[in-house]
């Protein structure tokens, strides 16, 4: 799977944890560590191996962001640079992922949603449910994509 948007600035492609660690993990420390400061032992779960993984790149094949989505129908580990957002990249690579979870076999799409993000997953069709809960030390939403419901 490989797209390209946005009058071709930016592209998105099914990623493979073995061969594209180095850039989806360069992506992720930078927003998840450094920026938001995720504590690393928590960024690295344990789940990226078993998940699938989507990466957005520039025109250089530089990565800008990324995203996985786990057997559970968990999409997450959603991530943009600083520089790229508000370029449609997060919606590219929700879309994407949509694509992947709705069309396979795993179970109804969600998210655990950053409460900064809450309006971004409810644009693509997505509902709050439950009570606020803090992840990593950031406050969340349980997020399920209205097909799914």
């Amino acid at each position: 799977m490989s797209s390209r948007t946005d009058g071709s600035t930016f592209g998105v492609r099914r990623a493979h944890w073995d061969q594209d660690r180095e850039a989806l993990s360069l992506v992720r420390v930078r927003v998840f560590v450094k920026e938001q400061g995720v504590p690393v032992e928590l960024e690295w779960d344990g789940a990226d191996a078993g998940a699938m993984h989507l990466i957005a790149f520039d025109l250089h094949q530089s990565p800008i962001g990324t995203a996985r989505i786990l057997p559970s129908g968990q999409i997450g580990r959603m991530a943009v640079l600083p520089a790229w957002r508000g370029h449609g990249v997060g919606t590219a690579l929700l879309r994407e992922a949509l694509a992947l979870a709705v069309g396979s076999d795993l179970p109804a799409p969600f998210v655990h949603a950053q409460t900064s993000a809450l309006a971004f997953y409810h644009r693509h069709g997505f509902r709050a449910q439950g009570l606020e809960f803090w992840e990593a030390g950031i406050p969340h939403r349980l997020m399920v994509y209205r097909e799914a419901t």
